[in-house]
């Protein structure tokens, strides 16, 4: 796969085709010369297998959920500091890959945690790293207590579209020193191979379906037509490692136009892994509280305040909420919209078209408009949805089934 393949994958979330086999049982002849011929034929594979259409209605739309991620030009911060008497470790601002990174991330933190033999550990924040890096704790032999003023259902983790997006808006590629590559890499590796834990489960945690990236052009997919930017804003060079996880990433392929039945001039098929945010969040907090631990409903307001925990160590997993907790302005906010229609389950694919992502999962049909790239939405921290952006990219994916 190209590496420009690649990178199409990562910045457009970056669907039919199968393999197809025929064939027919050789005849057996009678003895007798007269005898006819007889032909036997076994079933054949379906080449491209059906695909149930998704039903694009705006006046079906059940919720709409704005998400800020929490960017950092330098990327994630997991590193020690110490506030007055405790040992502060920071583990947040992970872009549109916390999902993704989350696992990679607590096991770093949860080792900062521990050194010098560590056991009591509070963790703030419940979303998906917070929850994660708690869990990560409890397993080093931690007893850990979350203390967050939401539940992670609550959280603005719970309104992420689910999708294995490991490089998404996770840092500046001018900003980041020498070393965060090799970090990046270890974090992703080691969530792919702990999110994998949860393929199978009831509820399908964590599941692979194919998703088909879609285009009226022939060639690969380009991104659809960016607003203008705003006057004075800078444009980030967003850092993307397409070729560094080929090794356990599957790759994606060119269909034919007799391998899928959208109305498009290019179509591409690939296999992504996907959480199902909602059952995987109960799963997580379940495992959290099973394993021996709590969660205490507390609100921050400024550092001097985790000398009321009484626990030494403390691991702030708060996301974009560090930004005011702690004055971390180089924490920006990135605003992303989803709109949701009822759940299909029949229907097992995701697809890309015309700026627009769709993501069936179990709890909804989601639908997300992302014409203007990897900027849509950089620095805004506006959370009200707006109806009239979910409408028109419902409008323009619903023209692949009408």
């Amino acid at each position: 796969m190209t590496p420009s393949a690649q990178t199409s994958r990562r910045v457009l979330l970056s669907g039919l085709g199968g393999l197809g086999l025929s064939g027919a049982l050789s005849a057996c002849a009678s003895t007798a010369p007269s005898a006819p011929v007889l032909a036997a034929s076994r079933p054949r594979f379906l080449a491209p297998a059906p695909l149930a259409p998704l039903r694009l209605d705006a006046r079906l739309i059940t919720r709409t959920t704005v998400c800020l991620r929490p960017f950092r030009a330098a990327g994630p911060r997991i590193e020690v500091e110490p506030v007055g008497d405790k040992r502060v470790v920071h583990n947040y601002g992970h872009g549109g890959s916390g999902w993704s990174l989350s696992w990679g991330s607590a096991a770093i933190a949860a080792a900062y945690a521990m050194q010098g033999g560590t056991r009591e550990v509070a963790v703030i924040g419940c979303g998906a790293i917070g929850i994660t890096t708690a869990i990560t704790l409890q397993r080093a032999g931690a007893k850990v207590t979350i203390y967050a003023s939401e539940r992670l259902p609550e959280s603005r983790s719970a309104r992420a579209s689910g999708m294995w997006t490991p490089d998404s808006r996770i840092a500046d590629a001018d900003r980041v020193d020498g070393g965060f590559p090799t970090l990046w890499e270890r974090m992703a590796r080691l969530s792919w191979a702990r999110h994998q834990t949860y393929v199978g489960l009831p509820g399908e945690p964590v599941s692979f379906l194919d998703r088909y990236i879609l285009a009226d052009a022939a060639g690969p997919p380009k991104p659809a037509a960016a607003p203008r930017p705003e006057t004075g804003r800078k444009e980030i060079r967003f850092a993307i490692y397409p070729n560094v996880l080929g090794d356990i990433v599957p790759y994606s392929r060119q269909l034919t136009p007799d391998e899928h039945p959208f109305p498009v001039a290019s179509a591409r098929r690939m296999t992504q892994m996907q959480f199902n945010v909602a059952d995987l969040a109960e799963r997580l907090t379940t495992e959290f509280l099973r394993e021996g631990g709590r969660i205490e409903t507390r609100t921050f307001h400024a550092p001097a305040e985790l000398a009321t925990l009484p626990q030494p160590v403390i691991v702030n997993c708060t996301g974009y909420g560090a930004r005011a907790l702690f004055g971390d302005d180089s924490v920006v906010p990135v605003r992303g919209q989803i709109a949701w229609l009822p759940p299909q389950p029949e229907v097992r694919y995701s697809l890309y078209y015309n700026g627009v992502s769709v993501i069936p999962r179990p709890d909804g049909v989601g639908v997300q408009g992302l014409r203007g790239g990897d900027m849509l939405g950089y620095g805004d921290d506006d959370e009200t949805p707006d109806r009239a952006d979910a409408e028109a990219a419902i409008a323009r994916a619903a023209s692949l089934f009408t």
